[in-house]
């Protein structure tokens, strides 16, 4: 009885009082992460224990119409990170509202076309390659229109396109920030590899400083298979911020390039295989936005250079072991680096 009424209660929430759900899709993550940072000549070093919890549904709400609703860990002031950190007196842990979105693929377009509305993760609302622009953990605000995904998010094969608007800040005034985003991409093959490339534009118009940052990204990534069940890729973004100093004077007109290159070995899918990466990072101090990853440069999320090695091994089926070892520093200013490891038990169900 409780269960009927959360699906009705969810129904009504998202204007589909009167649809029937031909299939909800449960699906949740749960990551205990112990994590320790240095700095170099550090007296002692950051450790804490973190967990991450998102669950949600995803209902099929007739051919043409599905939804999603995502419940997770996370602070509220903080869109990059979905990980609450233990040991606060054994306080209880904030819940968030990480997604909430409606899908419509008309079936005139053959549901090549996905419109969406609200609150989705940035992987599935845009096409992502890595973490250089966008952190993992952002969900974008607004309208999306994509051609080349399917209602899941998973990028098609052939020629694919996005072009979004986001709200970022609101406070009734003519500056408010908001997003505006243009992609192009393509999957395919060459022989026997595969390939993907693609473009991005993204306008942060006003942006909390009230000018605009226009970052153009370029994306791609080449792979095949060493054996039959261990694959290769070859992956690597290059972003540039086209805004200038005459923009804003606070920005450094020879400080706005940011790349990443990497490598992955392997595919950690079925109990007892194990996968690698490498990647070398470098991001200038005016290249990329707030929303990038964090992680790397002792919370800092620009003006770093430096590597990040991890391994994901698959235990048993549904749990998996990783370990993430970062090495940055800064590109001006001190010479210290930053060390960061993380260890990882993660659970999907």
């Amino acid at each position: 009885m409780k269960k009927t009424l959360f699906f009705v209660a969810l129904a009504t929430a998202l204007g589909f009082n009167n649809a029937q759900a031909v299939d909800w899709n449960w699906k949740g993550d749960f990551r205990y992460r112990y994590e320790s940072s240095i700095t170099e000549n550090a007296e002692h070093s950051r450790d804490r224990h973190r967990i991450r919890l998102r669950f949600g549904v995803t209902p099929w709400i007739n051919e043409e119409l599905s939804a999603g609703l995502r419940l997770a860990t996370g602070d509220p002031n903080d869109p990059t990170s979905r990980n609450q950190t233990l040991g606060d007196g054994f306080t209880a842990k904030d819940i968030l509202l990480d997604e909430a979105y409606i899908n419509y693929h008309p079936m005139f377009l053959d549901g090549n076309v996905n419109l969406l509305l609200g609150k989705r993760a940035n992987a599935t609302t845009l096409f992502v390659e890595d973490d250089l622009v966008w952190d993992s953990d952002v969900t974008l605000e607004g309208a999306t229109v994509q051609y080349g995904k399917d209602i899941d998010g998973k990028q098609k094969s052939g020629v694919g396109a996005v072009l979004g608007y986001y709200a970022i800040g609101e406070a009734r005034a003519e500056n408010d920030p908001y997003l505006f985003a243009a992609q192009g991409a393509y999957k395919g093959s060459a022989g026997d590899l595969g390939v993907d490339m693609g473009v991005g534009y993204y306008n942060f118009v006003h942006n909390y400083t009230d000018y605009d940052m226009n970052i153009v990204e370029f994306f791609g990534s080449v792979g095949g298979d060493i054996s039959e069940n261990v694959p290769w890729k070859l992956y690597g973004q290059y972003a540039f911020n086209t805004a200038s100093n005459d923009d804003n004077p606070l920005i450094n007109d020879s400080e706005r390039d940011a790349w990443l290159i990497g490598l992955k070995i392997g595919k950690a899918k079925n109990p007892g295989q194990l996968e690698g990466s490498a990647e070398y990072v470098r991001i200038e101090q005016d290249a990329v936005s707030e929303f990038a990853d964090a992680d790397r440069n002792d919370g800092s999320r620009t003006n770093l250079k430096g590597f990040k090695l991890s391994a994901t091994y698959q235990l048993i089926q549904n749990m998996a072991l990783g370990v993430n070892y970062f090495n940055f520093k800064d590109i001006i200013g001190l010479d210290d680096t930053h060390h960061r490891i993380q260890a990882d038990v993660v659970v999907k169900f």
